[in-house]
């Protein structure tokens, strides 16, 4: 019988260092002969995190495995790659040990122990620039939310009063819903003067709109009302600076001068900043995202902002859809595929495109008679899912290679569908010994 020869793991990062991260303290290991005390604890002070990275360059350490845990990681984080030092940010379900004892010594040990043998992989983590302007988008799209649900408590006093605004005019927030609302506030009680305010857009005529409000006018609502609006235009507010922090923080990312060709079917976006954030998007990028069908100025932020203009992270275009959780997954066990569904994931970009996916539902583009196609094959969810994965792809094949993107239309997209049905049909014909002929069409 021919001997196994046991292979031993080979120390690919000898100066490694694990840390586990904690709310109020840090637990540090490094490797046990670099120091008479290997596992050390430090507090979440700043002076703390001074003192821990003076002490890991002590030690000779060059490179850092730490959980992901909450918010708490990001300052240590900073630190430590000011410093020069490689820092691997990794997921705390992903180093699981074996079950048994669990201290926070343990672990931090564990994970040296892991990142010396080289088995651990770092979390995408974009430059500062990037990290920067995704924190302005998410306090953004947070003061988004915060402001609709004021808009909610300026419908419920509404309906309270039995005013029933919001039955004839689809935005009480529009032009004409905060002509109305605000001259409510400010006293104004007669239902004509008030249906006067109505622009010519709004579809409910005068008298509809002055028969919804009538009400009872309870001052305890009206007060409600007048609060609702005054968090609602504190909120546009908070709004415009968070817009005018990314017109400046874009402004400095501009590194393409490209001529900007109008553009067609492409419909206002509600809540989109004020200033030209395509022009922006384009000089940071390099090319038009907005081109892609259903890909709008705001999702294309959204996308931008979590991953940045520089795809050279991700060595594929399948490595860029699988970090952003959108392909296929491989659960097989015993020979057999025990599930193919795409890993939950809380990623933004995947949220914005898998929105992107859902306006192409009407779209006579080739992306959205693809979409229709597989709604025909697939259940919606995987449809949507599979829609955003081409996009995402279609994204990173603009940003990789700076290529324009060019719709070649419904049509084209059924052609070729049809072409490659009739390929196969005919190729299985034949291996049956049968010829498939065209049925002349009737005149």
């Amino acid at each position: 019988m021919a001997k196994f020869k046991r292979s031993k793991l080979e120390l690919i990062h000898p100066n490694a260092a694990g840390i586990d991260i904690g709310s109020a303290s840090h637990f540090v290991a490094v490797p046990p002969d670099r120091d008479n005390k290997p596992v050390r604890e430090f507090k979440s002070f700043t002076a703390d995190l001074n003192g821990l990275a003076d002490w890991l360059e002590a030690c000779e350490i060059d490179t850092v495995a730490m959980e992901s845990t909450g918010v708490y990681w990001i300052p240590l984080y900073e630190l430590l790659e000011s410093r020069g030092l490689t820092v691997y940010l990794v997921n705390a379900r992903h180093v699981r040990n074996v079950s048994g004892r669990k201290s926070d010594v343990l672990d931090c040990q564990w994970l040296q122990q892991l990142m010396s043998f080289g088995l651990m992989s770092g979390a995408f983590r974009p430059k500062d620039e990037i990290c920067a302007l995704r924190a302005i988008s998410h306090q953004r799209d947070m003061l988004i939310r915060y402001q609709a649900r004021h808009v909610q408590h300026m419908q419920k006093a509404l309906a309270q009063m039995n005013i029933q605004l919001a039955n004839v005019i689809s935005d009480i927030v529009g032009e004409t819903g905060q002509k109305i609302v605000r001259a409510i506030i400010t006293g104004e009680r007669d239902g004509h003067i008030l249906a006067n305010l109505k622009s010519n857009r709004i579809r409910a005529g005068k008298d509809e709109i002055e028969k919804s409000l009538v009400g009872n006018w309870r001052e305890e609502h009206l007060f409600a009302l007048k609060q609702a609006m005054s968090l609602y235009d504190a909120y546009s507010e908070r709004l415009t600076e968070c817009d005018r922090q990314l017109e400046t923080m874009l402004a400095v990312l501009q590194v393409h001068k490209v001529e900007i060709c109008q553009k067609k079917r492409r419909s206002n976006v509600k809540n989109a900043p004020k200033f030209d954030l395509r022009a922006h998007l384009i000089g940071m990028c390099g090319v038009d995202l907005t081109r892609i069908d259903g890909i709008e100025v705001m999702t294309a932020m959204k996308v931008l902002s979590e991953v940045g203009a520089d795809m050279s992270r991700f060595k594929s275009a399948k490595q860029f859809a699988s970090w952003l959780g959108l392909c296929p997954g491989t659960k097989i066990s015993g020979g057999k595929v025990l599930s193919g569904a795409s890993k939950r994931t809380a990623n933004r970009a995947a949220q914005a495109l898998r929105m992107a996916a859902v306006s192409l539902k009407s779209s006579q583009s080739a992306l959205g008679a693809y979409y229709r196609r597989l709604c025909g094959r697939l259940d919606k969810a995987k449809a949507i899912t599979a829609t955003a994965h081409k996009l995402a792809r279609l994204i990173y094949t603009m940003l990789t290679k700076g290529t324009e993107y060019v719709d070649k239309g419904q049509e084209y997209y059924e052609e070729r569908y049809r072409q490659r049905v009739l390929h196969h049909l005919t190729v299985r014909a034949r291996k049956l010994g049968f010829n498939l002929t065209p049925v002349p069409e009737a005149t």
